[in-house]
């Protein structure tokens, strides 16, 4: 039998989920992934990029603006948020639907693929990830929360995490070598990671202010605590 649809992005891609970051510290949290994610890029310049399940929105136009060339791969129309319709209409992102394990591209076809908010909420990981490498070039950017965090009693906690955040749902919580192990059979390996919030995100959206947020993660950045257990990472792996 084959694995379910792997449709996660519309969930991700609903006004529900979007309304998660539509505060302060909400966008503070998409400030950070950004600017990890060019971080991971910054030796890549007006390159080719296919974001598989990024009917999101979060990243596409940002990546687009820079001189990008950005598609997305959104399961199905129901997948694609209001917030990127817009940059679809306008021609700036390119949009596809299809597969998301199995994506309707040429093998090899764009220079970067990334992955977000998709891992967490496969429902075959590994098919997922060899989708990811297939349309592959040169590299694969994805985030994963970490089980090297406070995800690691990420369920005894799940409860309180809910009533914080309403509309949450359970996640997959991924080990670093693990996740290293099913790249490196698609003839990918590990080459950066930028670990994002050394504190539950859920505590950052019950503090409700950037500032506050700020504060409270720069001494855990200066003192490494961030870098070594820090969670959601964002994760690029390059061909071998």
């Amino acid at each position: 039998m084959n694995p379910p649809l792997e449709d996660a992005d519309v969930e991700t891609a609903s006004a529900g989920y979007a309304s998660r970051f539509d505060s302060g510290v909400g966008r503070w949290m998409l400030e950070r992934q950004l600017l990890a994610t060019l971080d991971l890029l910054s030796d890549r310049t007006r390159t080719s990029i296919l974001d598989v399940g990024g009917g999101h929105g979060q990243l596409a136009p940002d990546l687009a603006r820079r001189g990008h060339r950005v598609s997305v791969l959104a399961s199905s129309e129901a997948a694609v948020s209001a917030a990127l319709k817009p940059h679809v209409r306008s021609g700036q992102v390119r949009l596809v639907t299809g597969n998301l394990r199995e994506p309707p591209v040429a093998p090899r076809s764009f220079d970067v693929v990334l992955c977000f908010r998709m891992l967490a909420h496969a429902h075959d990981l590994p098919g997922l990830i060899a989708g990811l490498a297939r349309p592959a070039e040169r590299s694969i950017i994805v985030d994963y929360a970490t089980s090297r965090s406070f995800n690691a009693v990420a369920g005894p906690l799940f409860g309180a995490k809910q009533r914080v955040e309403k509309n949450t749902r359970p996640f997959r919580v991924l080990p670093n070598d693990e996740l290293e192990h099913l790249f490196l059979e698609t003839g990918c390996r590990s080459t950066g990671r930028r670990p994002q919030f050394f504190w539950p995100m859920a505590l950052h959206r019950a503090l409700r202010s950037a500032l506050v947020s700020r504060a409270l993660e720069a001494p855990a950045t200066l003192l490494g605590m961030r870098t070594m257990f820090g969670s959601p990472v964002i994760a690029r792996f390059d061909r071998v």
